[in-house]
This record gives C-alpha cells, structure tokens and sequence, in this order.
C-alpha cells in the first residue's frame, strides 16, 4: 500500500436539520420550542444529528491509520480544489454525492449512507463499517466504479459551469425568459418558462416530471405514450427540453426538445435585460448571469465523474 502521507481523503459532510434549527434560533431550546409549537417531534432531529455525528466519527477512524484526512463542509465545496490524486468520501443523501461530484474530474467518490434506516441511497452504496474494506483498496487502484457523465456550460466570457443532473437555463424565478436558441444551425427567438438540459445521470430527476406531464398531455388527446429513450449514467449525450414556449408574431416554438451528442452544442443567446441565469443541479447560488448579450454553449464535459461501487 502506498504510504499514509501520500495518500489524502477529503470528507463531505453537511449540517443536520438539527444543526441548521440551532444556527436559524441561536439556542437548543428556542429551536425545539418552534418545533414543538408546530406539533412535531424534536427529539426525531436530534436522534438524527446522533446518528449522522457517530457515523462521521466512523468515518474520521477508518481513514487516519491509511490516510491524511482534510474536513470540508457542503456549502464550500465550491471554493474547495481538489488534488489530482484525493480520495472523497460523502457522508449525507443523493443530493450531497451529486452536488460533490461536478467539482471532481476522475477523483473516485465513495458514497457513504449515514443512515439506511431514514435514507434509500441510491447513491450512497456504503455505509461507514464498510471503509475498512473500501478504502484500501481505492488507495491501492484496486476497485471499481461508475463513471458518470457530466454537461458542460461555457460562456462568451469564458466562465465555465458543469451539472452532474441538469442545467437550468432562464429567469431566476421560473417566469418569462427571452432567448435566441441556435440547435444544429437552426434558430429560433423564444419566449418560455426556461429550458432543462439533463445528463444521462440525470434522467430520473427534472427531465422525467416534465416527460410526465408531456405524457399526461398525449393520453388527454388519445396520442398514447411518449416513448423515451434509455440513457444510462455514462451515455455521451445530453437532453434539452424546453418548457412551456409561447408561439407569438414575434416568438418560434418548434425547437422544444432534441439530443446533444458528443461534440456538439446547443447555443443560447440572452434577450433578457435582467434576472436571466443559468445554475446547475439546483444550486442558484452557484451560477452564470444570463442577461441581454450574453451567449452560452452547452455540451458534453470532458471530465467525468467516478463513484466507486
């Protein structure tokens, strides 16, 4: 095995809905009191907060004997820079390993489940007793994983964004946005609700309640169902459906769904004066502006993600 000072883990954790009550009301006892008044069971976020703080601690005793070990919370993520060679380790629900995953390129990531008994964890494979086993074998090469695809959002100016779901590309609040979209050289001057571009990972998430409601639409007008193509996580394309487009004297909507393969992009051009965004994997505060002028290109990433299974 290689030796322990050249091998580093970055941890993931998050704050627990009980650690989020005490930061919002500044003390125990006024955060249970609002809970309490509401009618619900305190001690079941503090059972919570037990149980996900024992299991860090599994986790901080199984990686020091074999590695270096460097703490990071969710909400820095963003700032954090990861080394070619670290080891990550999630410790929350889906949405954590996700949210880690588009700031990796090929670092492999452990999902752990903090607790199987509140939490399904279709992307939390582990649970903390495991590592003994997992890690060392991560640390010598020796493992497998799924690699997942990523999308890749570059603007003129050069900012770069990456989605292990989906972007969201419109106005901040879901209303009205204007934009030119430019697919396969077509072109069109749309006025929408925004547009979802999903990954193959992503399928499951956004992209499917819109496909519901596209199916629920086909049956009302006896059309049956909307067949769907498969995509699994590692599929080199991506999907954009655009929603609710408004037709007008001035605004297309033929270009409402289609494919981005490999090498290819689909360009948006902003017509919006202001509030026009682009964010990924539902993390607004982590985004591009999208306004009047500003044009984005939207593709398959180079970098993948890997999760260890």
């Amino acid at each position: 095995m290689t030796d322990r000072g050249m091998n580093k883990v970055v941890l993931i954790k998050r704050r627990t809905r009980y650690e989020e009550l005490k930061r919002r009301y500044n003390t125990v006892e006024q955060a249970r009191f609002y809970i309490e008044h509401l009618g619900a069971d305190f001690s079941d976020y503090e059972k919570e907060d037990a149980v996900y703080n024992q299991v860090l601690e599994q986790v901080r005793s199984c990686v020091r004997p074999v590695a270096r070990l460097q703490e990071i919370d969710r909400e820095y993520i963003p700032n954090m820079i990861f080394g070619e060679k670290d080891i990550v380790i999630a410790v929350g629900q889906d949405g954590l390993v996700a949210n880690v995953m588009k700031y990796l390129d090929g670092q492999p990531l452990i999902g752990v489940n903090p607790d199987p008994a509140r939490w399904d964890g279709v992307l939390l494979p582990f649970e903390a007793g495991d590592l003994q086993r997992i890690l060392p074998a991560v640390i010598d090469g020796n493992f497998g994983a799924k690699s997942v695809t990523m999308g890749k959002v570059e603007s003129k100016d050069g900012q770069v964004l990456y989605a292990v779901n989906d972007f969201f590309v419109g106005v901040e609040n879901h209303s009205s946005a204007r934009y030119h979209i430019n697919y396969r050289n077509r072109i069109e001057n749309q006025s929408s609700s925004g547009i979802i571009i999903s990954t193959g990972f992503g399928m499951t998430g956004w992209h499917k309640s819109v496909m519901a409601q596209f199916n629920g639409m086909a049956k009302a007008f006896n059309l049956g169902s909307i067949p769907e193509p498969a995509y699994d996580w590692s599929s080199r394309n991506l999907t954009f459906q655009v929603r609710e487009p408004y037709p007008s004297r001035f605004t297309q909507a033929e270009i409402v769904y289609g494919q981005i393969n490999d090498n290819e992009n689909l360009i948006l051009t902003s017509d919006m004066s202001e509030k026009g965004v682009v964010f990924s994997d539902g993390i607004l505060d982590d985004a591009i502006e999208f306004n009047a002028g500003m044009q984005i290109s939207i593709g398959v990433a180079d970098r993948i993600g890997r999760l260890v299974n």
